[in-house]
């Protein structure tokens, strides 16, 4: 055994004072729901991205479901996916009650087959999601390049979807806060994208996420629109109207939030539409804006440990992801590692024998179809051998700024070691 036995579990919260204090001025404020906090968490996460607006929610699936619903989709729309993903990303399309297609991943590539993206498309697609995978920017150059050359199928069916004029890409980028590609911040590549701040996530409320979007006409004035029982207000622009459509869509479609309702005489209220319940509390949003403060040296700290990691592993037979290149930078998520030529049941071995050594391993991802949810819906593993080849091996090792030096080197000598002796 590589050193004295360590417990490294895979991926704790980084907490700190500064989240005690802005949480502790939350809760004895008086005012522990959505409120002043969650609106400067808001602010904050626009200016660090680039966007306009951000819609702070209770997750990046509620996220990701608010984006398919501001779209506006019905029953006949398809949404595509990759099938090498977590759940959230097609999930959401059941909650709308659109089409869900899943698409194969590339060989030895966990980004989707951009041919096989491309031989998917039909009339009726109005969604693609295209998912950062560990924090790694995807190649949205290809991405619009296939949605592009199916311009002339898209068939639009609102007035959102007419200004946007081809189909929408929705990108889940729960991986991705603070990744860069390209010169862009991811969520300012994609016309919507949703983070996810859960617990395991780089930046943590504990539970939540955000919604942003990234639209050409956003500050060109909005016409009403009867895909939407809301009307705009006279002047209203596009990027006010679906933030406020995301406030009644977060808030049971109640037209004042809690806050507004306890001024002097303001009590009474309308429900606009019987819609939802997923907005983000003043709690949630003071650990945010700690989290937020410090995250720039939470992602250096990754990208330190992504190198030492990278540097023990490229002399054996592990593939690895690139998350760092010229013109691209990832948010340091996941380690993924592929051990190339080996079985399922050898890296179940080999998970084993690191828990033995005191170190959580996790596997990302097993594909949807292979899931009693997807296979209800008619997937076959069989038809997406790309993704069962990429899970089959596929190790992730610990990667969070609680990591010390030690526990680092503790984590890939032991790993490096009981690679070797398979």
């Amino acid at each position: 055994m590589n050193m004295k036995l360590r417990n490294i579990p895979f991926s704790p919260p980084d907490m700190s004072e500064a989240e005690v204090k802005l949480a502790s001025e939350a809760i004895l404020s008086g005012w522990i729901t959505t409120g002043p906090k969650t609106k400067e968490f808001e602010r904050q996460i626009a200016a660090y991205i680039g966007t306009n607006k951000a819609v702070c929610l209770n997750s990046a699936t509620a996220s990701m479901e608010m984006a398919l619903r501001l779209i506006g989709l019905g029953p006949d729309d398809e949404v595509i996916v990759p099938a090498y993903t977590y759940t959230a990303s097609a999930s959401v399309t059941q909650h709308v009650g659109c089409k869900l297609v899943l698409v194969d991943s590339q060989p030895d590539c966990v980004e989707m087959d951009y041919d096989k993206l491309a031989d998917a498309i039909t009339e009726r697609t109005k969604v693609i999601c295209p998912v950062d995978l560990g924090g790694i920017v995807c190649d949205f150059d290809k991405v619009f390049a296939v949605v592009e050359g199916k311009r002339h199928l898209f068939r639009p069916a609102n007035e959102i979807q007419k200004r946007i004029g081809r189909i929408i890409v929705a990108a889940d980028d729960a991986h991705a806060f603070g990744a860069q590609w390209h010169g862009k911040m991811a969520g300012a590549i994609a016309d919507f994208s949703s983070f996810s701040f859960h617990a395991v996530k780089n930046l943590t409320t504990a539970e939540g996420g955000a919604l942003v979007w990234n639209l050409p006409f956003g500050e060109e004035p909005v016409k009403y629109d009867a895909w939407s029982t809301v009307p705009p207000i006279e002047g209203e622009t596009w990027n006010a109207f679906l933030y406020r459509l995301s406030m009644l869509y977060s808030l049971h479609g109640q037209n004042k939030d809690a806050l507004a309702k306890t001024q002097l005489g303001s009590w009474e209220y309308d429900v606009i539409g019987p819609w939802y319940k997923c907005n983000m509390t003043d709690i949630m949003a003071g650990i945010g804006l700690a989290q937020l403060s410090r995250y720039q040296g939470m992602l250096e700290r990754r990208r330190q440990i992504i190198e030492v990691y990278d540097n023990a592993l490229k002399d054996l037979p592990v593939a690895v992801l690139n998350h760092y290149g010229v013109d691209f930078a990832g948010s340091g998520h996941l380690y993924i590692t592929r051990l190339l030529g080996r079985t399922d049941q050898e890296r179940r071995e080999v998970i084993v024998k690191m828990a033995e050594r005191g170190i959580a391993c996790n596997v990302h991802y097993k594909p949807l179809p292979m899931m009693t949810a997807y296979k209800a819906l008619g997937f076959d593993i069989k038809d997406f051998p790309n993704a069962y080849h990429l899970f089959e091996n596929e190790v992730t090792l610990p990667l969070h700024t609680r990591l010390m030096d030690e526990d680092v080197e503790y984590v890939i000598s032991n790993y490096c070691e009981i690679i070797k002796e398979l």
